[in-house]
């Protein structure tokens, strides 16, 4: 297995990361990381995640890092990380991402 962030996902750690900058600098770098490695865990063990129902007949998984949401893809022999935000966010994935 390998593990690909969309242009979506990466951009969303981006944007958490210059929310979170002018609050605490050192924090944000922090988060920031640990938001980056979490989807290593998943090359052990893909499934861990809730699989996500709405999305089927797609894989579509999440977890939970923190307080944020993390959700993946499982497709073949690739986990496609989606989206990334902060519980408090109001954000949803459509089914087409």
């Amino acid at each position: 297995m390998r593990i690909t962030w969309t242009g979506k996902a990466a951009s969303d750690l981006v944007r958490l990361h210059e929310h979170l900058r002018p609050v605490a600098l050192d924090a944000a770098a922090r988060v920031v990381q640990q938001l980056a490695r979490a989807p290593n865990r998943l090359l052990e063990y893909p499934r861990i995640g809730e699989k996500l129902e709405a999305f089927a007949p797609r894989e579509v998984r999440r977890i939970l890092v923190g307080h944020y949401e993390l959700r993946y893809e499982i497709r073949d022999a690739t986990i496609f990380i989606l989206r990334l935000w902060h519980h408090r966010e109001s954000r949803e994935l459509k089914s087409g991402e």
